[in-house]
Parts: structure tokens; sequence; C-alpha cells
């Protein structure tokens, strides 16, 4: 942390993920239809070098974790979106776009082992070279509230059938450069390889606080 003006977080770990491209991947990590697999994907987050591992071995045991992440690939944001579901402009902080004021997002995978250098999951949703910025176990009595209600969502769900929301339109074939899934990689270093040439992982990520008007 810096000043009151801003904070610095530096990513734990990166994501190895099947989806290479945004048009690939769903839009929720639930949501595959259209998928190329048409499965819920697996995939390994990285821990950068040097972290260590009594910072997550206890994750042993817990099914789901939440990953805190950055849209990495995110430039600018508006006020309003539209979602993917239609339905006309939503306040952005009332959808799940990846365009928010601070790029950041959160999402609940399954937890399928718990290695050396790296964790195994299923269920992501997100890019392959996505920055991870914390991970914290799911905990069923404290975050699930499944009656809850979901405002401008539950009105599209009457409408067009429950849980209606798209993934990707159709099927994308294979990957740009020919891979498959790697998540049977070594954890290792150099045991897993990016789908396509990324850039660099983001040494830092710098959040401030908004001031001023919206453009």
């Amino acid at each position: 942390m810096t000043d009151a003006s801003g904070f610095i977080s530096h990513p734990i770990a990166h994501v190895r993920s099947p989806y290479a491209r945004r048009i690939d991947a769903p839009h929720q990590s639930t949501v595959v239809q259209g998928t190329e697999s048409g499965d819920a994907a697996e995939a390994l987050i990285v821990f950068v070098a040097g972290f260590p591992e009594a910072a997550y071995r206890d994750l042993a045991g817990f099914q789901r974790i939440w990953l805190l992440f950055v849209f990495h690939r995110s430039e600018g944001w508006k006020a309003e979106v539209r979602p993917p579901r239609g339905g006309g402009k939503r306040s952005v902080l009332a959808t799940r776009s990846p365009h928010r004021p601070n790029a950041i997002g959160l999402s609940a995978v399954e937890l399928l082992a718990v290695e050396t250098g790296c964790l195994r999951v299923r269920g992501i949703d997100l890019l392959d070279g996505t920055p991870i910025l914390d991970i914290k176990p799911y905990v069923p009595y404290a975050d699930a509230f499944p009656e809850s209600a979901a405002g401008w969502i539950d009105a599209l769900d009457e409408a067009q059938g429950k849980h209606s929301a798209p993934g990707p339109r159709r099927s994308r074939g294979k990957k740009p450069d020919g891979r498959e899934n790697q998540t049977g990689a070594s954890c290792a270093p150099g045991g897993v390889q990016p789908a396509v040439s990324t850039s660099p992982p983001l040494p830092r990520v710098e959040l401030h606080r908004l001031t001023g008007d919206v453009k």
C-alpha cells in the first residue's frame, strides 16, 4: 500500500488456461455451452517464483476457492454497459463486465488438487496468463445465498428462462497455435507453457482511487 490515493498489488500467481482469446472463454465459469469442449475447463494456478508453499498448502480439503484476479486485457470503462443477455444498458457495477473502474474480477472455481507450485482447478472462465491477486477458500455457510434476489437478472430469468446466460455463440475449434489443454503438465518451472504468446506477467497492479468525472 502506498498513500491514501492508491494501492499497489503484486500478482501471487498466473493462470494457465485453455482459453487464449476472450471470444473462446465462457461469460461465467458454469456456462460452457458453445465452448470447444462443452465441458467445464481445467486449468492451473501457477504461483510466482519464491511464493511459499506454507501460504496455500491448507487449501487441501476445500472443494471450491475464490480467485481474485485482474482483467489484464481490459481497456477503459463506462458507467453503463450492455450485458450479453440483452435487455438494454445496465450500471456497470450491477454487471460482471470486465470493463470496470478498477479491472478486478472474482471467480469461484472447483479445486481439484494442491500441488507444489500450483493449484489444479476446474470450471475456469479466465484467460491464459491472467494475474491472480489473492485466493480465498469458498465457505458454503458464509458464501452461499441461493435465495437472494438478483435484480434485473431475475426479470430476465422470468422472461427468457432461468439461468439462460449465454456462453460463446459457437464452438471456436482449435486454438490459434493448435495446442490442446495443457493442464496435465507439471507445475515445475517450464512445465506449463501459455496457449499462445502473451505479454510478460504484470509486475504489479496499481489501483487508484477514482476522482473527477466519468468519461
